[in-house]
């Protein structure tokens, strides 16, 4: 059925007459709104008082006086003697007395019913007046104030505003006392550091992994042409130019996987589970056993209970780096202890391992990525001496959970790193607060 033309344009003069009406009124700010309510509480509560008040003085001045005494005065026109005594009620002046007396105090009661009357008006006239005058005094104070708390969320908001991906090193840092304002900046700073860690970490993966698949690339690129350039290939032959470019390959996935692993450490870490560590080392030394028999590598635990927070796959794969660069980088015959237990409250894990003498100066240095202990080892493909990445995942795991790392040479030979944990809200208790861990991560 179509729609009256008449309907049609009330509705669109009734639109347009909205947008009118909104567009000409201020915009309703949180500022405003508070204002708007701190000036209605005060008219409410001063407009309850005044008629509080009102009611009380009305009710005082509805008393009726205290009469004392009832006397009849007379005054003696001649000699001015005054004279008094009940009034009469009998003789020729008896009734007129009366008469008189009825009169006057009618007349006395109109006079108090009107000085009532004009009281009761002047109150309320100059309450009202000193209500409105304050209920002004009010909203602005209310505005000053709603400003002045306010304040910090418009520097929020300005910050917010201006901070981009390449400015997230920037931060609120609100003064004064901490209240919810000043926890909500603080709480926005944190997001911030945790922003600014995801980018940085997505930079410098990307960085990383340029720099590094650039060779392993090359290489399997150069195997394949050679495979290709051979005029009388046999099946051998492109065997064994297969087989060479799937073991680089294998290693480019490698890398990959602890490029990633580094990443996600750098990046932080959100929720934290209750970990064991004392287990987790266990199973670390489980899965290493026949990497350490290999080597001809001791590997000699002296576990205890040890609870912390953290994310429970990082966690893994830190403890199992731990090992695998203590048995990597031995000697025969070598030994490595793992000591795990709780110290000063924290969660802490010591993995000391014999080996070549690491410099004082180098301690520091080997936990950054792709740099290694010895100038003669390769620095890039050899997989028996690993990426380069295993101490600097640690680090970065570390850092994500609060962890403390320390790596000092050991007297004669070897490496001491000791990973000190923030202890866990909760002890663990058994499997239910742990989940099975299945088998440990293949170490980096």
């Amino acid at each position: 059925m179509p729609v009256p033309t008449g309907g049609r344009a009330a509705r669109g003069l009734r639109r347009l007459t909205g947008r009118i009406v909104r567009a000409g009124l201020p915009r309703r700010t949180v500022r405003l709104r508070l204002t708007a309510l701190y000036g209605g509480l005060f008219l409410v509560s001063g407009a309850a008082l005044l008629a509080v008040t009102y009611g009380l003085v009305a009710g005082a001045a509805d008393r009726p006086p205290t009469v004392l005494q009832q006397r009849v005065v007379t005054v003696d026109p001649g000699t001015g003697a005054v004279t008094g005594g009940a009034p009469p009620t009998s003789g020729p002046g008896g009734p007129a007395a009366l008469d008189a007396m009825d009169t006057l105090k009618q007349e006395a009661q109109r006079a108090v019913d009107h000085q009532r009357a004009a009281m009761l008006h002047t109150l309320l006239v100059q309450s009202g007046v000193a209500l409105g005058l304050m209920s002004v005094a009010s909203v602005l104070l209310g505005w000053i104030v709603a400003g002045r708390i306010l304040r910090p969320l418009r520097t929020i908001s300005a910050t917010a505003r201006d901070i981009s991906a390449t400015s997230l090193h920037r931060r609120l840092a609100l003064a004064g006392p901490r209240d919810e304002l000043r926890e909500l900046g603080d709480t926005f700073d944190a997001l911030l550091s945790r922003l600014d860690g995801s980018f940085r970490a997505q930079r410098q993966f990307v960085a990383n992994a340029s720099h590094e698949l650039r060779t392993p690339l090359a290489r399997q690129r150069v195997l394949g042409q050679v495979a290709l350039a051979d005029p009388e290939p046999t099946v051998a032959s492109l065997r064994e130019a297969h087989e060479r470019i799937l073991a680089a390959g294998r290693q480019q996935e490698g890398l990959i996987e602890a490029l990633l692993t580094l990443a996600r450490g750098q990046a932080g870490i959100g929720e934290r589970h209750p970990l064991d560590l004392d287990r987790l080392a266990r199973d670390a030394v489980a899965a290493t056993a026949e990497a350490a028999r290999e080597r001809r590598v001791t590997v000699r635990p002296a576990t205890g209970p040890a609870a912390f927070a953290g994310h429970r796959a990082l966690a893994e794969r830190l403890v199992a780096n731990l090992l695998d660069n203590a048995i990597r980088h031995n000697v025969p015959g070598g030994t490595v202890d793992v000591t795990c237990g709780t110290r000063a409250g924290r969660a802490v894990l010591t993995v000391a391992n014999t080996g070549p003498v690491v410099p004082a100066d180098a301690a520091e240095r080997i936990l950054l990525p792709f740099q290694r202990l010895a100038p003669g080892r390769p620095a890039r493909g050899a997989r028996a001496q690993g990426f380069g990445l295993g101490l600097s995942i640690v680090a970065a795991v570390a850092s994500a959970h609060d962890a403390t790392l320390t790596a000092v040479p050991r007297p004669g030979g070897g490496l001491v790193v000791t990973v000190a944990f923030p202890a866990a809200a909760e002890p663990v208790a058994g499997p239910a607060a742990e989940p099975a861990a299945g088998r440990a991560p293949k170490p980096s």
